[in-house]
């Protein structure tokens, strides 16, 4: 009864009634009789009803043993692979484009709010850092991983830094840092480099670098500028945000990208699909579902996934997240 009731909900969007339920499944009983198992179901806190309703709507605690006791992704078809396939691969194949084709391939694709991560670096080598001068004061850093990912930091100096200057300081990052995880590289940064220069104008750039190696080399919870949505547009029509409160909340939310990363960075180290629905993520998010699923780059992780009202088709959504997921993975192995 309580499998009827969900599906119910989640293809009309109306509260199920019991006449509905009678009409839409063959449970060879009278509607009074299912009247009287939902409200049984509605006293256990698995069911609620609309005040202006006889209907009734699952709830969180509905969705949670619907999702862990029946649900069975998908098998996708064909062409909706092929569709996935080709909206990831349009434009150049560097990882940003492809996180931001997929997190808008996968809300189109199940009218929710597409989302991502970039990789946590916690694991990730070095493999080259370059200084580049941008003017007097100002050089960029461009820090190369391993797995090919590329980062860049600008970085303000104290003075003006001869080109002479910042080629030793490169030399000096690259000998003894190359080869080193992020975290090793965070643990030690200082105790690396202190001693590694004696001339005092080459030490005061160099001691920028110390005192900012934690924006260099940052911790492995993503940080808002690694968060990738895809576009508010495909999930704004589904009837949960037809009231302006709701496209408020949505809206909000597109804005907390701080709350995002660390929702998503607590995923990172799970392989498989992850769902999470509604009071599961705490007040800010109660009022929706996050379906996610790893992908890796090398030896870092990150996630991609949808966020959208808990009435959701969850088959589908989970089985579109985790082919998605399962497809960058494999466009990012070297």
């Amino acid at each position: 009864m309580l499998e009827a009731v969900v599906r119910t909900y989640v293809d009309t969007a109306e509260p199920a009634g019991s006449r509905t339920l009678a009409r839409r499944f063959d449970f060879g009983v009278s509607p009074a009789t299912i009247r009287n198992t939902m409200a049984d179901l509605e006293e256990d806190g698995y069911l609620t009803h609309p005040h202006t309703s006889a209907g009734r709507v699952p709830t969180d605690l509905a969705y949670r043993f619907f999702v862990d006791r029946v649900v069975r992704p998908e098998s996708l078809a064909r062409s909706e692979k092929i569709r996935i396939e080709r909206e990831i691969l349009s434009g150049d194949g560097t990882l940003e484009r492809i996180l931001r084709n997929a997190t808008r391939a996968l809300g189109l694709l199940v009218n929710e709010l597409g989302v991502g991560s970039v990789p946590q670096l916690d694991r990730a080598r070095l493999e080259k850092i370059d200084l580049i001068s941008v003017s007097s004061q100002k050089v960029l850093m461009v820090v190369t991983i391993k797995s090919g990912m590329v980062r860049t930091v600008y970085v303000d100096l104290p003075g003006e830094a001869p080109p002479d200057v910042l080629e030793s300081i490169e030399r000096i990052l690259n000998e003894r840092l190359g080869g080193l995880s992020f975290t090793e590289i965070r643990r030690s940064f200082g105790a690396r480099l202190r001693d590694a220069v004696e001339d005092p104008a080459a030490r005061d750039v160099l001691n920028i670098f110390i005192e900012s190696s934690e924006d260099f080399f940052g911790a492995g919870t993503p940080g808002p500028e690694q968060v990738v949505l895809g576009q508010t547009s495909a999930i704004v029509g589904q009837p949960e945000f037809s009231t302006n409160e709701r496209l408020r909340e949505l809206i909000a939310l597109t804005e907390q990208k701080d709350l995002l990363a660390k929702v998503l960075g607590t995923r990172a180290v799970r392989g498989g699909p992850c769902v999470t629905i509604g009071s599961e993520h705490g007040p800010e998010l109660s009022g929706f579902t996050l379906v996610t699923s790893g992908y890796r780059f090398g030896s870092l992780r990150g996630i991609l996934g949808v966020i959208g009202p808990t009435r959701m088709p969850y088959e589908k959504v989970i089985a579109i997240v985790d082919y998605t997921s399962s497809l960058v993975t494999s466009m990012l192995e070297p």
